[in-house]
């Protein structure tokens, strides 16, 4: 459907630059991660021990600033808030890489950006963090080229596929590296949207949601859904076959009645190593919230990638944590920063919240070491 990709001469500059920023500092050893036998969950090889997710979206910082605000002129921040990650006991860092940063172009990368990057993965392989790396952010609808909004479907889609071309190029050789997730939360429309209004609706400042279409014309939207994420896996998959690939999806992404991604888990994630899902269960819902959860279960695992006390308690969220622990491979919360020794400075309700859930998280995660 879609044309090739053209790739230029220099492409393997890229990579090199990253192997050779790699040399500068020694990293710790770490295993890679693989989908387990089973397919129920993950685990390290060569070790052979089981691997659960449990880990932290560091998707922005208690100012509100995406990563690659200040990832070039406060490193040492991004160095202190992935060591109170680290102490707060999580094994995952999800992090949020934006278009607009990564390519300045349709077949242009970024390549200050990603040496920044492969500086970011020698910082979790001395901390032993492993990184959900999660791309085409268009978050800040400021930031997001003009250029990039005008392409056609087809343009955009091959622009997508640069974008994660490149990322994986410089990712390929580290162990590191978690999972490439697609996008955060994409969604095929039912019919026609207007041209270049390509984001959904704004939570706190910023779009989370994006369309991977404006016009569904007479195709299913589950087949585009299906064609997309094949479009992506592709590009990785030249130069990076090891590393796991997933897509960040709504709850409302099942074939249910009422609001749909597009998405349906057993239609269109044939190409994925496991399904991610973001899911924020609300007070006196726990067991509904448990039946979606079960609804992504396609014989593949499942990690639930975005959970926190948003609409319920911490202790409901922890509930429903241990209730569902049988269903879900791993868990992936919040740090924007604070630590909990900060925290306890605050006089304010929310800050007393995010104290009480970040020690349970804690205590859970010292737990989780013990017997994975």
């Amino acid at each position: 459907m879609f044309s090739m990709m053209r790739w230029p001469w220099g492409w393997s500059g890229i990579g090199l630059a990253c192997v050779l920023a790699g040399l500068a500092e020694t990293a710790c050893a770490l295993d890679w991660i693989e989908v387990s036998p089973d397919r129920k969950g993950f685990v390290q090889r060569p070790s052979g021990r089981a691997f659960v997710p449990w880990g932290v979206n560091y998707d922005h910082d208690e100012q509100g600033r995406l990563l690659e605000d200040y990832w070039d002129t406060e490193w040492s921040k991004v160095e202190s808030d992935f060591a109170e990650i680290q102490a707060l006991g999580a094994n995952v860092v999800r992090i949020h890489l934006q278009v607009g940063r990564f390519l300045t172009g349709p077949e242009t990368a970024n390549q200050p950006a990603l040496h920044r990057l492969a500086q970011l993965l020698q910082l979790a392989e001395r901390l032993g963090l492993y990184l959900d790396l999660t791309g085409l952010g268009c978050y800040h609808k400021q930031d997001v080229p003009e250029w990039y909004d005008a392409l056609s479907e087809s343009a955009r889609w091959n622009a997508q596929a640069f974008f994660w071309k490149a990322v994986a190029e410089c990712c390929a050789g580290s162990p590191a590296v978690f999972c490439y997730d697609l996008m955060n939360e994409p969604v095929v429309p039912g019919g026609r949207r207007n041209p270049g209004d390509w984001l959904g609706p704004p939570f706190a400042g910023k779009h989370f949601v994006q369309f991977i279409v404006l016009n569904q014309g007479d195709r299913p939207r589950t087949e585009i859904a299906r064609q997309w994420i094949a479009h992506l896996v592709d590009a990785i998959r030249q130069v990076d076959p090891r590393h796991l690939v997933t897509v960040g999806l709504v709850d409302w992404s099942l074939d249910r009645p009422g609001l749909t991604s597009g998405f349906v888990p057993e239609k269109t994630t044939e190409k994925l190593d496991f399904l991610c899902v973001h899911l924020y269960p609300e007070s006196g819902k726990l067991a509904e919230a448990h039946r979606t959860l079960r609804g992504f279960s396609v014989g593949k695992p499942v990690v639930v990638e975005e959970t926190f006390p948003l609409k319920c308690s911490p202790r409901e969220l922890a509930a429903f944590i241990r209730d569902a622990d049988a269903d879900a491979a791993g868990w992936i919360s919040f740090y924007w920063g604070r630590t909990p020794d900060e925290l306890r400075q605050s006089t304010k309700l929310a800050d007393a919240i995010l104290l009480e859930w970040l020690e349970w998280f804690a205590e859970r995660g010292r737990q989780l070491s013990r017997h994975p």
